[in-house]
């Protein structure tokens, strides 16, 4: 149950309250000296209150498929081949040809029907239910393929090897921390099948999930991750003087919003290691990665990307327009033309395609009336939990924040974001997402000084 204490409580964000599976369900091989390992980390004097109990699911057939990338040669004729038997292409398939053929499509229709774009023989006995809030807010569930997750991990080890560094399991260390810093999230451990049973962790950095004064920064310390992800506001906070002193990690991986060329240059200075910011989409998998903060280089993998402009024709070399991305590593979500709503020009870097000048989206923190700072993942918790389809939240250079909604309970909606900024939220209420702006509006935008 949430803390009946904490009027912002949800109830999805209870430890334990979305346990499903065995351990022996969660894990497969998992063996003695694996699951001492992992039993080590959720015990652990220092650990969080974990929220879920969650594991990869990988036979052993499973693990030996998922450390293999899958092979790009002639990929996109096979996969156009299966997005034609779609669902979603039944009426039109015989007028789809090669990629340029092909309608562009959009989160839009994903909402209105995902299952027309899940293949009719997927083996759904892999399937696990993701869920991305997105631009506009609303969440959109997406099926996703245990062993193409646990692949996506192995992604991580290629680009770091490309950095010349060896990343392999240490017993006595953390593979894999992936922070986040917001009010209420899942947080979980888990043993990483695929790379000698090592131990991960989703951890939730936000102060009020540490009671304990130095809790965070011991366990952190004790468990010595070997890698970090996260996004810019989850990863500004190792910068702390006492994570600096004592923490050693590979690499650092950031994501999911606009790393600033300033905070990865303080990140490279106080942990000597590559720092490496990956653009992707929960539905289209990563796409390219940047490792100097210059233009993000594609991926070698199955993932083919375009530049279009508003009509949906390709733009001129080098020219800005809209990403355009077909992908097809996750076997149960084949998109073909799919338009991420962000933009960016097709550049060539070293002989390899690469995005320039990328468009993404931004950490964006609120100033709450105590000279806190929210992050706005905050915000979307609440406005999600009050049914809204969308919303732009504004903060103005003074303060004063206003709030744009497109369904759900406003009057709840405005209670909870009062309480979170502490402050006056004018909340308004409109009746479609084209009244929160065309293209790809902002979510939300502040100017208070600080954020």
């Amino acid at each position: 149950m949430p803390d009946p204490d904490d009027p912002l409580a949800l109830a999805e964000y209870a430890p334990g309250g979305t346990v499903a599976l065995t351990d022996a369900e969660r894990w497969p091989t998992l063996d003695v000296a694996g699951a001492a390992r992992l039993d080590a980390v959720q015990r652990h004097p220092l650990a969080p209150a974990w929220v879920h109990r969650t594991g990869d699911r990988l036979t052993a057939d499973g693990v030996a498929r998922a450390q293999a990338a899958l092979p790009v040669t002639g990929w996109l004729a096979e996969h156009l081949a299966i997005a034609r038997r779609l669902p979603a292409y039944r009426r039109v398939a015989d007028t789809l040809g090669e990629l340029r053929t092909w309608p562009t499509v959009t989160r839009d229709d994903l909402l209105e029907n995902v299952s027309a774009f899940v293949p009719l023989d997927a083996d759904l006995d892999r399937m696990i239910e993701g869920s991305s809030s997105g631009t506009t807010g609303r969440a959109l569930q997406i099926p996703d393929d245990i062993e193409e997750v646990a692949r996506s991990f192995h992604l991580l080890v290629t680009l770091v090897a490309e950095q010349g560094i060896d990343w392999r399991p240490d017993p006595a260390r953390m593979a894999l921390a992936y922070l986040v810093h917001q009010r209420q999230a899942f947080t979980y451990t888990s043993s990483i099948s695929s790379f000698g049973q090592s131990t991960m962790a989703r951890l939730n950095l936000h102060p009020s999930q540490w009671p304990a004064p130095g809790q965070r920064t011991g366990f952190l310390l004790d468990q010595q991750p070997q890698v970090i992800t996260g996004n810019p506001t989850s990863l500004a906070e190792l910068l702390h003087p006492d994570l600096v002193a004592g923490l050693r990690p590979l690499a650092l991986f950031s994501g999911a919003m606009a790393l600033s060329l300033a905070l990865r240059r303080d990140l490279e200075a106080a942990y000597g290691c590559p720092v490496i910011d990956v653009y992707g989409l929960h539905e289209t998998r990563p796409i390219a990665a940047s490792t100097d903060g210059g233009p993000f280089v594609i991926l070698d993998r199955r993932v083919h990307v375009e530049v279009l402009d508003g009509s949906g024709h390709p733009v001129a070399p080098g020219e800005r327009g809209e990403i355009v991305v077909t992908a097809g590593e996750n076997p149960l979500l084949p998109l073909v033309r799919y338009r991420t709503g962000d933009f960016g020009r097709l550049v060539d870097v070293a002989g390899r395609p690469a995005l320039a000048d990328l468009e993404g989206r931004e950490a964006t923190r609120f100033l709450a009336l105590d000279g806190s700072l929210v992050p706005c993942v905050d915000l979307t918790q609440q406005l999600q939990a009050g049914g809204a389809r969308g919303w732009a939240v504004r903060q103005g250079v003074d303060g004063s924040v206003t709030a744009t909604v497109v369904g759900g309970a406003t009057g709840q909606i405005g209670t909870a974001l009062r309480r979170l900024l502490a402050q006056p939220v004018t909340v308004t209420a409109v009746p479609t997402l084209l009244d929160l702006g065309e293209g790809k509006p902002r979510r939300y935008e502040s100017e208070a000084p600080g954020t």
